[in-house]
């Protein structure tokens, strides 16, 4: 059998190919026989045909390397990502005996790999994956380096939570509750807290006996100047008729009687749990104008505002605001409100209410709104309801106002209406 020089061997596995020489794989290693002295003797590369990973045509051939002093030097055209896997077959002779044979697996390095690198530990007959061997991680080529370089869990790490890097690199999870979002600190808190707050149309708790004069809101007014309370419908002067602790109000003048309705609106603080006050942000005029003229004795629209899906959102509030006018003074007339399918509130005016006015709020939560509404005319006297409507509003809303007459001589006409929407 010739013997080749290491050099020699490499020149001669490298099948040229149209384009230039395929890349090599280095192996550099210093071989031991088992008492400690350095191999001495051939080692014989043989191999099948394949394709190198520059699509180079690789011939059915083997190669012979001296090995003096237990030094081994060989380059090989990469035979890992060939389909089907092909290996390299490698024989050890010493001392004019073949001694061991193994099988090779050469992947694409830039730098020198050692024989541990590329053993494949055993191959099954008719299979072509390998079966490994424990592999010390500062043998593979970057990996310390790589699991250094990665992220560790942290103290605070949990499954199934979102992760945030805390000051150490380390992952965390974030703590808060489910429904909180998360800031780009990292830290946890109520969706949204950055922006203004309120809440509308909010029922003091207490009991309404003629006797008590304490009510509870259900949240702490901030400023304590937002705070608006209506006594069937008439807006409360604090320090007048009452005084605000926290979220507590205590009546000066009367005890609310058992007939009486009390509703509240009023800002919340912003969340950050700084207390400070917060600005409402712009109003938007979702319709306005001047409406119909009828003289109908049944329900005919004076005029609609349709709202846009997904223009709504709940913690909104939506103000509604309306002036009629009769002409006649033999049969009165009656009119409406309409929040989608839901009737917001209705009444009936009589011959001398030459003007009409009215108004309603709806606050809105996830389950639909909670309408409060205010009405008088030239004779009409106050009247003050709260009610609460399913609509869904996300899907789009239209407010509707209708009329009917009496008497189909006189008119009825909607001088104006508007409809805005607080964020």
């Amino acid at each position: 059998m010739k013997t080749f020089s290491p050099v020699i061997s490499a020149v001669l596995l490298v099948a040229s190919s149209a384009f230039g020489a395929p890349p090599l794989t280095t192996i550099r290693d210093v071989l031991y026989k088992a008492d400690g002295t350095r191999f001495n003797g051939l080692v014989t590369i043989a191999w099948s045909s394949f394709l190198a990973p520059d699509q180079s045509s690789i011939p059915t051939q083997l190669l012979t390397v001296n090995v003096v002093n237990g030094n081994l030097l060989v380059q090989l055209v990469p035979n890992t990502e060939t389909d089907p896997v092909v290996y390299y077959s490698v024989t050890y002779n010493s001392d004019g005996n073949n001694q061991f044979s193994e099988q090779w697996a050469v992947p694409p390095s830039s730098q020198a790999l050692r024989i541990q690198d590329v053993r494949v530990a055993s191959v099954q007959p008719g299979n072509d994956t390998t079966a490994a061997g424990p592999v010390n991680e500062s043998d593979v080529v970057g990996l310390s380096a790589d699991l250094s370089a990665r992220p560790l869990k942290g103290p605070a790490f949990a499954p199934g939570s979102v992760a945030v890097v805390n000051a150490q690199g380390s992952i965390d999870a974030v703590s808060g509750n489910a429904s909180d979002c998360v800031h780009v600190d990292g830290s946890s808190g109520p969706c949204g807290s950055s922006q203004p707050s309120f809440l509308d149309a909010d029922v003091p708790a207490g009991l309404v006996d003629g006797a008590n004069i304490l009510f509870t809101l259900s949240g702490a007014p901030n400023p304590a100047s937002s705070l608006s309370l209506f006594r069937n419908g008439i807006l409360q002067e604090r320090g007048t008729d009452y005084s605000l602790a926290n979220n507590v109000i205590q009546f000066l003048a009367a005890p609310p009687q058992p007939a009486d309705v009390l509703v509240a609106s009023y800002r919340l603080s912003n969340g950050s749990g700084s207390g400070s006050p917060q600005l409402f942000s712009s109003p938007q005029v979702l319709c306005s104008g001047t409406g119909a003229t009828i003289n109908a004795t049944s329900n005919t629209s004076l005029a609609s505002c349709s709202i846009p899906a997904n223009t709504l959102m709940a913690g909104d509030r939506v103000e509604i605001r309306f002036d009629l006018a009769h002409q006649g003074g033999t049969g009165g007339f009656t009119f409406q409100v309409l929040w989608g399918s839901t009737t917001a509130f209705q009444r009936s005016a009589s011959p001398t209410d030459a003007q009409v006015s009215g108004r309603a709020d709806a606050g809105l939560d996830q389950a639909g709104a909670q309408i409060s509404s205010q009405s008088w005319g030239t004779t009409l006297p106050f009247s003050a309801t709260v009610g609460a409507a399913t609509d869904r509003y996300s899907s789009g809303l239209v407010i509707g106002f209708q009329g009917a007459m009496v008497v189909a001589s006189e008119t009825l006409t909607l001088r104006n209406y508007a409809v805005v929407r607080v964020p």
